[in-house]
Order: C-alpha cells, then structure tokens, then sequence
C-alpha cells in the first residue's frame, strides 16, 4: 500500500473489516510503546468520524520493576491529556510456572476479557505489518499449516480488532517523531531468551541482507493471502459441518460429536481435516497442544477398514470408532442416570437430546400406527393388560435378550446391535423398557412379541420416539 498515509491505511482497514461500527466501545490496550501509542493517537482522531467511544487499558506485568510503572505513568498521562477513561490491571506474571511470554498473553487476556463485559465492545491491539510477518516466519518454522500462515488476523472473534496490520513499524515511529509523540522502548523486546526477539533482530534481518530484501513484506503479503483463503474455507467447512457433524450431549454431558464416516468418505483429506478440527475445536473449546500429527491420526482410524479403534488426544479427549460412526467426545464420560421407574403417560428425555413418550389409548390402531410429525421411530403399541404394574426405562445390559415382534425367537440385543452397526459408545444407554430381566421394548429394534398388543386389543401403551 506503498504511497498511502498513515492514516489512509489505518482507515482502509478499518473499512474493509468492518472493524468500527458506529456505538461501539472501544478499548485501546496501551504498552506505552511507540505502536500502541500511535494507535491511540489514530482512533482519538478518527472517534468522531466513526461514533465509537474510547477508553485506555494498560496491564502491568510488574516484570521490569522501575520500567514497567514508568510504562503505566505514560499511559496514564496519555489518557489523561486525551481525557478519555484509563483502565489498568497487574499481575506477577514471573512468579507464574509456565513460559513466560504466554503467562503474560493469558494475564493481558484475562484483563481484557474482563474489560469486554463490562466496559468496551472490543479491544484494539496496536499490532503492526512487521508483527505480522514475524509471526507468519515463527509459525512456518513450527511447521503451521494454512490457518497458522493466515497469521495475525485483523479482526478475532473473541472481539479483538487490528487497526495497524497495514502499517509498518517504521511508519508507526516516522508518524509518532512528526508529532513529537513519546514512547516507552520496552528493554525486553532485546531478550534473545524470547524466540520472537531472535526472529525480529536475527533471522529477519540475514533473510533480508541473503536472500531477499522485501521478505517482510513478502511474511506479511502471504498471511494475507491465507487469511482470505482460510475465511472462506471456514465457512465452507462452518456450512458443512453444520449438516454432518452430530452434537449431542452424551451422558448428559456436554461437548461431544459424532459422524458418519460413509457422510465424509467422499471429501478430500483438506476437507476431511477441517471438518475434525471442527469437531475438536466444539468438543475441547479451543485447538491447543492439538497438532498436525493428531489430526493425521484421527484420519487414520477414519480410514481404518476394520470397524473399531480409540485414540486418546491431548485435552483428555478420547477419539472412537465403532462401524461406519467416529466420535470425538471428553474421555470418562458420566453414564446417564438410567434406570428410572415410569410414570406414564409421560415423555422421558434421552441423552442423545430426543425423548422417548408414553401415552395409553382405548385399542389399538386397525392399521400399523403413524408417528408424530416429528418422531423419528415407529410407534410400538403394547397390551396394557399383560404388562406388569411397575415398569422400568433403562440402558442396555450385557446378556440383555429377548423376542422382538415379528421374529420367531430370542435373540440377544449385542447381535443385533452388531447386525444394525450401532457404534459401541451407544449401546450403554440404549433405551429398554423391562420389569427387572424381561424386555418390554428396545430402540429401533420394537416391542418384544408377548406383549405386542393385536388387531383392535385394548387398551394399549403406545411407545414413540420423537422431540
């Protein structure tokens, strides 16, 4: 965006991502460093233009003693003479056991959330086109794939926007000395501890001077390049996952999915892969610590041509397989507060999110009954007068057998399980109305034949499954 202002470019992305819609609450998190303070110094200039409201966040991690409160006397300073509201937090980031870099992301993070219930819509980062391609380098040398190069993204969905990504650090510090503006320089930026520090003053410079002298701007032209490309496979991947992946609250228990291989088997692997990020990302809340490898595992068991298998990923998740069905689900799950004595007529829920309903009528139907508009089950009709007083509703048992109308003998429900692929996860609490061993129903397999009730009997107790 060569021959455009500073402040050109900032608008043209405001514009293009619809980052600043009028009424919004805008938090600007101030470091006191030279991007962040430019930032301010824009949106305070365009506020009017756009109808937002501002406000300053400065979080203090209290790691570089006198330097970090002198950070927060300039921000604070900064508010102050720009008279808009000044919001700040601290933490001991350094007394935290973990990496550093991402202790202190999760205390600023906290803080902002915070900030976004309360007192701003969203929170503008004065993130900046260098940043961009330092990020696009470290994550290509982790080996990323397309999501990882789409980089920084200009506006996140946790309400993050990015004014500056079209901006420059040198026209961030060119902006600030043509007006006068000071800054705080963070002495930690200098750390070679930090791997970010090292791509930012070693690898991107001898990049530059070897091999080319653009490659900033290349980083930062690909990360925009895959970010288009990667909005529009999300919502391709968004659309179908909508129609093939299954969410349910197994075992009253939320977070799990469920597909049918035979529903994907057709998709390419890119499509395959994004729609199991998919499931993971609903299943676990977030992607981390999940890398490519466990992806390619899932697709393994996915393609697999026996019928059973089981990982265990990171975030205690179990991936299984059973038949044609994956499903990826928190591992341990509680079973279902099975079994329950029936109060009918009544609806009972189940733990894949339907009901099953209990209802008596004076006979039974002269044709085969019709379900409900929205049952997705016949209608079984038993005999009330050969049922036992007490009933129960219950999951399946290992051993459990019985005679399902229209069949000559006994047979035990595991075989017919298998004969239908009901996947293993399933069975468990696989809904059987019985009186202690004796089965009176079973899902999709029907009322046991010495209770069906026949032609014109009455009364009768009709059975169906539905929402």
């Amino acid at each position: 965006m060569e021959g455009f202002t500073v402040l050109e470019r900032v608008r043209k992305t405001i514009t293009r991502y619809n980052m600043l819609p009028a009424g919004a609450r805008v938090a600007v998190a101030v470091s006191g460093g030279p991007d962040s303070v430019c930032l301010l110094q824009i949106l305070t200039g365009l506020a009017a233009e756009y109808g937002i409201g501002l406000s300053v966040a400065h979080f203090n991690h209290k790691l570089r003693g006198e330097e970090s409160d002198a950070d927060e006397r300039l921000v604070a300073a900064l508010a102050a003479s720009l008279g808009l509201p000044f919001y700040r937090a601290e933490g001991d980031v350094a007394s935290v056991k973990d990496n550093l870099e991402q202790a202190a992301r999760r205390a600023r993070r906290a803080f902002f959330a915070g900030l976004m219930k309360t007192q701003a819509d969203v929170v503008a980062l004065g993130h900046t086109r260098d940043d961009q391609a330092e990020t696009v380098l470290f994550r290509l040398l982790r080996g990323s794939g397309l999501a990882g190069l789409a980089g920084i993204y200009p506006v996140s969905a946790d309400g993050y926007i990015r004014p500056l990504l079209d901006v420059t650090r040198a026209d961030v510090e060119e902006f600030l000395r043509a007006r006068g503006l000071a800054w705080r320089e963070d002495s930690s930026n200098r750390d070679p501890r930090f791997a970010r520090n090292r791509i930012r003053h070693d690898l991107l410079p001898r990049l530059a001077r070897e091999w080319n002298p653009r490659i900033r701007e290349s980083l930062a032209h690909l990360a925009d390049l895959a970010f288009e490309e990667e909005r529009w496979w999300k919502a391709y991947a968004d659309d179908l996952s909508a129609h093939l992946l299954r969410r349910h609250d197994f075992e009253q228990n939320d977070g799990g999915v469920e597909f049918c291989l035979a529903d994907v088997a057709h998709f390419p692997a890119a499509i395959q892969r994004r729609l199991i990020r998919r499931a993971l990302a609903d299943t676990k809340g977030d992607l981390r610590r999940l890398e490519f490898a466990h992806i390619e595992a899932v697709l393994e068991l996915m393609a697999r041509p026996e019928g059973n298998g089981r990982l265990r990923l990171p975030g205690d998740i179990e991936v299984r397989r059973s038949f044609d069905w994956l499903r990826i689900a928190p591992a341990g799950l509680p079973t279902a507060p099975l079994p329950l004595t029936l109060c009918i007529p009544g609806a009972y829920p189940t733990a894949d999110g339907g009901a099953i309903h209990f209802e008596v009528a004076a006979r039974r139907s002269a044709r085969r009954p019709r379900p409900p508009n929205d049952a997705t089950l016949q209608v079984a009709e038993l005999s009330l007068d050969r049922l036992p007083a007490t009933l129960e509703l219950r999951g399946w048992n290992p051993g459990d057998e019985y005679c399902p109308a229209g069949q000559a003998q006994r047979r035990k429900v595991k075989e017919m399980f298998q004969q239908a692929r009901v996947p293993s996860w399933r069975r468990q609490n696989w809904p059987i109305v019985s009186k202690g061993a004796t089965i009176l129903w079973a899902r999709g397999f029907g009322a046991a034949a010495e209770f069906t009730a026949g032609r014109g009997e009455g009364p009768v107790l009709r059975i169906w499954e539905g929402n």
